[in-house]
């Protein structure tokens, strides 16, 4: 599960198909993401930071 991407969207006041529409991809795609169901490539992870205003460390590296 990506809970940091998900409160990363939430901050920015973004609905999962708001952020889907900036980054160009379905709205499943981004909840998809979010629910550990499906891993992004990196050129998508990078558009997703973008918009989000992250670094990919933010959003997607995992603390052990």
């Amino acid at each position: 599960m990506n809970q940091k991407m998900k409160q990363a969207r939430q901050q920015k006041k973004l609905s999962q198909a708001e952020l889907a529409k900036l980054a160009g991809v379905a709205r499943q795609t981004i909840n998809m993401i979010e629910s550990g169901e499906y891993n992004p490539t990196l050129a998508l992870c990078l558009k997703i930071c973008q918009i989000l205003g992250c670094t990919l460390n933010d959003l997607f590296w995992e603390d052990k």
